[in-house]
């Protein structure tokens, strides 16, 4: 077990006590940090946050439908190998030279400690999470190519991101420290907006955040706005030299907040006659 050590987020990535001692749980217990909570709550920069708090480089391994746990160690690139015998000139006898650690491989390898990012482990097959487990357990795999064995001498950091798209099996959830993401307050939203734009003008703020919240709350969305949205699109405001906007007028750039044809359908039914009508 690690020595206890504290961390308190970074310049640009605001925590909160419970975020902050699910972190230093995973850091000293070295167990991987299961991390929830809907998208554009910050789940992916939290692992840069750590990263970044530690000096350590950051490992992605963004998870798919087909990702195998053996991807994430290494594969055997047969078909450059191929191609290689037929067309290159490069020593094609040395199967090494076709061994390609995955992120899981490199953080095993790495000579230092590392953060490991695995984003959205939901998405794959439903025996991934344990087949992942174990490899993290051992800490070391043999490349059956070659017969040369990798085994870690520091732990990664291991956070991995889920959106909850299916349930995770009890084993796994079992041996992650887990934390959920609730989606920011108003308070804690106008720290995250503060941080990224310092220079905004308090009214143009808090008329934001209010048109913001009020959008979340329509009945009926299939994709609420999310912070990285609410960012992106008070961007575009300072950008194009607006300095007020109200909710019972017209909300300028709303295609930044709004995603899917059907939510600008139901956005705009709330408005009273077309001059009045939010628009994209």
């Amino acid at each position: 077990m690690a020595d206890f050590q504290r961390f308190t987020g970074t310049a640009g990535y605001l925590t909160h006590p419970g975020l902050e001692a699910a972190v230093n749980c995973a850091l000293t217990l070295e167990r991987p940090l299961l991390v929830k909570g809907e998208p554009g709550t910050g789940k992916t920069l939290l692992a840069e946050a750590i990263a970044e708090s530690l000096g350590a480089p950051l490992l992605r391994w963004h998870v798919k439908s087909t990702t195998r746990a053996q991807d994430g160690l290494y594969v055997y690139d047969t078909v450059q190998r191929l191609y290689d015998s037929r067309f290159g000139d490069g020593d094609v006898a040395d199967i090494r030279h076709y061994i390609k650690y995955g992120p899981l491989g490199q953080a095993f390898a790495a000579e230092e400690r590392v953060v490991l990012l695995i984003d959205e482990v939901d998405k794959a097959d439903i025996e991934f999470p344990n087949d992942l487990l174990h490899e993290l357990d051992r800490m070391r795999f043999r490349v059956n190519e070659t017969g040369d064995e990798v085994a870690a001498t520091n732990r990664p950091v291991v956070v991995i991101t889920s959106n909850n798209e299916k349930e995770l099996p009890d084993a796994f959830l079992r041996r992650c420290v887990f934390h959920f993401i609730e989606f920011p307050e108003e308070t804690l939203m106008k720290r995250i907006v503060a941080v990224h734009h310092p220079d905004l003008e308090g009214e143009l703020t808090r008329q934001a955040i209010e048109a913001f919240f009020a959008l979340r709350k329509v009945p009926g969305l299939r994709k609420r706005p999310s912070t990285s949205e609410l960012i992106d699109w008070i961007a575009v405001l300072k950008a194009a030299g607006i300095s007020s906007i109200k909710l019972d007028e017209a909300l300028p750039f709303l295609s930044t907040l709004i995603k899917k044809e059907q939510d600008l359908v139901v956005v705009n039914r709330l408005s009273k006659g077309p001059a009045k009508r939010w628009r994209g």
